[in-house]
């Protein structure tokens, strides 16, 4: 999504952040450099001009050019500034004193309503709610059907009333059937219509008079660009919005939509939709956003994507089976498949420091490796997999027609499995080599039971 305004940026910090001199002129010529790269990058004009009116701001109250190192201070107010852009703070979803707490979800045809609302319950589910879904757009065709499909991928109810007209009623009836099954989430997925008129703010202010919803989400398509944000400011002007869900952040728009809606309607965003897998919505955090712009990475969101694809039970048996040397390609086949649960592998790269950097160099990563790779484990048989060194030419040839690679390409996976082994062997005889014992590193603590 923001691959071109990482690469300005990045190509802006990279020129001043070890700069030992900065005159006032410079910042101001960075500053030009940032307002034209936002404004490419389709952020909202407004919102450009007063965020390059807040890092002048700050570079002239700290007084930049006086620091021993002026071009790191500029970079580190251009990070302070993005986040304050962004929202400053990640907000969690708010809780009802008595359950249930409702969330209406609203927006256009089109923004990916329903399959957020699908997401959004099964995020919750994940983390122990008890949600339960409700269909309430009853005049376009098939959408009471989406839902369901929808809550049968994240395991969630849909509650629905097929041939019903009256979508207030059936968020009331749906609200007392929560309460009667012990449902602690009510999401309801309301009507969308191909643009705002008077009808849908008619229905939704009815739906917020008569559910008195606790949270008001506005789902956003952040490819639509400055389309979303008008979006945005139609519904802000009707109806009490309280956060915002942006879908399709993994696209490849130029990410306006995300550095303007906030400063537009003043409502934080809370959630991102980061593909198309039923678990690809993640909660929005501007410190790590602003740290992706920048080129910065993003460890936190990559731990956490790694804490939700490998249970605790497997890391500890992966970690038995390295240190006693019998990790095998039936091990590394599990493995690569818990990456892949993680998400793109693009996506997840993108996360690592730095990597900016070498994507600008040329380097490039290609996903169908990973294809390749897991069909030439699953070429292999059972003993094949156990013990690497049985496989002979003929059998690499085998395993080259049954995975649709070449030999060569069984020839560098089989070198590069043993030279992983070799590494660990050796890392590990090192480790207990330097006093006897291996030093443990301590688990990151997970956050406590709350909304994430």
């Amino acid at each position: 999504m923001f691959e071109a305004l990482q690469s300005r940026l990045g190509e802006i910090v990279r020129k001043i952040a070890g700069r030992g001199v900065l005159s006032p002129q410079d910042v101001e010529a960075v500053l030009r450099e940032v307002r034209m790269a936002l404004l490419e990058a389709d952020v909202n004009f407004r919102v450009a001009r007063d965020f390059v009116e807040g890092v002048r701001a700050a570079a002239v109250g700290q007084e930049v050019w006086k620091h021993l190192t002026p071009g790191q201070q500029v970079v580190k107010i251009v990070h302070q500034e993005l986040i304050r852009l962004l929202g400053g703070a990640a907000r969690e979803l708010r809780v009802a004193a008595a359950p249930p707490t409702i969330i209406l979800l609203v927006g256009l045809h089109g923004v990916g309503k329903t399959t957020t609302a699908g997401k959004l319950a099964g995020y919750l589910r994940r983390r122990g709610r008890s949600p339960l879904l409700v269909a309430t757009d009853l005049k376009r065709p098939a959408a009471i059907r989406q839902l369901e499909i929808v809550g049968d991928q994240v395991g969630v109810p849909v509650f629905a009333r097929h041939g019903e007209t009256d979508p207030i009623g059936v968020a009331r009836a749906a609200v007392e059937a929560a309460v009667a099954d012990g449902h602690d989430v009510v999401i309801v997925d309301s009507a969308g219509r191909l643009h705002v008129d008077d009808d849908l703010m008619a229905e939704l202010t009815g739906m917020h008079s008569a559910l008195a919803p606790h949270e008001i989400l506005l789902v956003l398509d952040a490819m639509a660009g400055q389309d979303a944000v008008r979006m945005a400011e139609q519904f802000g002007a009707r109806i009490p919005l309280d956060g915002v869900v942006l879908t399709k952040l993994d696209g490849d728009a130029r990410g306006g939509a995300a550095l303007s809606v906030v400063a537009t309607i003043g409502r934080p965003i809370l959630f991102v939709g980061v593909g198309e897998r039923p678990d690809a919505l993640e909660r929005f955090h501007p410190d790590r956003m602003a740290s992706r712009i920048l080129g910065m990475g993003d460890m936190l969101t990559l731990i956490e994507r790694a804490e939700g694809a490998v249970s605790a039970e497997a890391a500890a048996e992966l970690e038995r089976k390295l240190r006693r040397h019998q990790f095998t390609f039936a091990d590394f086949l599990e493995q690569l498949r818990q990456v892949r649960k993680m998400g793109p592998l693009e996506q997840l790269i993108e996360m690592v420091p730095g990597y900016a950097r070498i994507r600008e160099a040329g380097a490039s990563v290609d996903e169908g490796q990973l294809s390749r790779v897991e069909a030439m484990i699953q070429s292999m048989t059972p003993q094949e997999r156990d013990t690497p060194s049985v496989i002979d030419g003929s059998r690499r040839r085998r395993i080259a027609r049954g995975s649709g690679v070449t030999v060569q390409d069984v020839n560098r996976l089989l070198k590069q499995f043993e030279q992983v082994r070799r590494l660990v062997r050796h890392a590990d005889e090192r480790g207990r080599g330097a006093g006897g014992t291996r030093s443990r590193t301590a688990p990151i603590p997970k956050e406590a039971d709350r909304w994430q």
